[in-house]
């Protein structure tokens, strides 16, 4: 399995009873750990307003991963374009990869402070036949969880506050991603002609990537570019054959890509022995659920902690997509299930984002995995 690479998604998790401090620099750690143990590339994802969560600016904490790495490819998983502009984002990336070059993904996503309203509905695709909730190799893929409640909640509408300017609108997702295109590229020119030249991201050795949970906008610009693309099983499980499928209808080949190219997430934790994971994993539920619930994530629990919080049939259904389709155990049980990912989705790499309450077990679990997969 040498031959499908391995990549880290890492959300910069804080811990209960530690600060965001101390998380950032176990990132700065874990992305060491990483390069070391041979993983292909290391994301960070963007997330506001989360008591749990110090990821807040992949641009920032690339530069600072970047210092600290040599070899690894790290990215971002993804900027969320809803609060940002084109040129912003490429002179950005433009500034690392002018120190650091050619090792930079540039994820790309559609969220931050896009109004609900402009969301365009997913192409209609035909998807793999699901049976029973799972794919035809046994995959599980669970009914669509509906983020309308969290896109309507007030912390939503306080996070778009927040992160976009008075009056201020998001650009079409298309547009903006054609525009960063056109930037990296050199060739962007205005309504009136007038050229915009970035200095420094014109020419960046860059690899644009664009994130995706459906078989919508997001798949559909990035195949209609041509471009890579990561759909998200560990966030939208239930969509994420509809995704790969809708970006692969739509890829037209390009100067980047002749043939699709997919990468899929996963949540995962392992360790020596299926009970000792499932006991790392104890925090997950509550983590998610305050997700769910537009509390923002909480600080991760430790498993004690985990086990003292109430918890309803409302709640276990509230996540369940999520808790079932994580992937705990041994190091050989996730890189079958991870296996089976791959071949339901035929996903040409996998993503693998882990949260455990402690920075060795988090270690500890993306080493074990990576030697189990690297014996294949």
């Amino acid at each position: 399995m040498a031959t499908i690479p391995l990549a880290v998604l890492d959300l910069v998790p804080i811990s209960s009873g530690s600060t965001a401090a101390q998380a950032l620099r176990n990132s700065i750690d874990l992305a060491r750990q990483a390069e070391r143990f041979g993983y292909a590339r290391y994301w960070f994802a963007e997330h506001h307003l989360n008591p749990g969560v110090a990821g807040t600016s992949p641009a920032v904490l690339l530069a600072l991963t970047a210092s600290a790495t040599s070899t690894i490819r790290i990215g971002s998983g993804a900027v969320q374009m809803g609060h940002r502009t084109a040129l912003s984002t490429v002179e950005e990336f433009g500034l690392i990869d002018a120190l650091h070059p050619g090792r930079l993904d540039l994820g790309l996503g559609r969220s931050g402070g896009r109004p609900a309203e402009t969301a365009r509905e997913p192409a209609l695709v035909s998807g793999a036949t699901v049976v029973d909730g799972r794919a035809p190799n046994g995959l599980p893929i669970p009914p669509k969880f509906s983020f309308a409640h969290l896109l309507a909640s007030p912390r939503f509408a306080l996070q778009k506050t927040l992160l976009q300017l008075p009056g201020a609108r998001s650009q079409d997702y298309t547009e903006q991603v054609g525009d960063i295109l056109d930037l990296l590229r050199g060739t962007y020119r205005s309504p009136e002609g007038e050229e915009a030249h970035v200095v420094p991201g014109e020419g960046a050795q860059v690899q644009l990537w664009i994130l995706g949970s459906s078989g919508g906008e997001s798949a559909n610009v990035a195949g209609a570019n041509g471009l890579r693309f990561a759909a998200n099983y560990h966030v939208s499980p239930g969509s994420v054959l509809e995704a790969a499928e809708g970006y692969r209808a739509a890829f037209r080949p390009s100067a980047e890509l002749d043939r699709p190219y997919v990468s899929v997430s996963a949540d995962v934790v392992v360790a020596g022995t299926e009970a000792a994971a499932r006991e790392l994993a104890a925090g997950y539920g509550p983590w998610v659920r305050s997700i769910r619930t537009a509390e923002g994530a909480i600080p991760f629990p430790a498993p004690a902690e985990a086990r003292a919080i109430p918890w309803s049939e409302a709640d276990r259904e509230l996540v369940a997509d999520r808790v079932d389709t994580q992937f705990v155990g041994t190091a050989g049980q996730v890189a079958d299930r991870l296996e089976q990912l791959r071949e339901a989705t035929g996903a040409d790499e996998l993503v693998v984002t882990t949260i455990t309450h402690d920075h060795k077990d988090r270690v500890r679990s993306y080493r074990l995995l990576a030697e189990e997969w690297h014996r294949r």
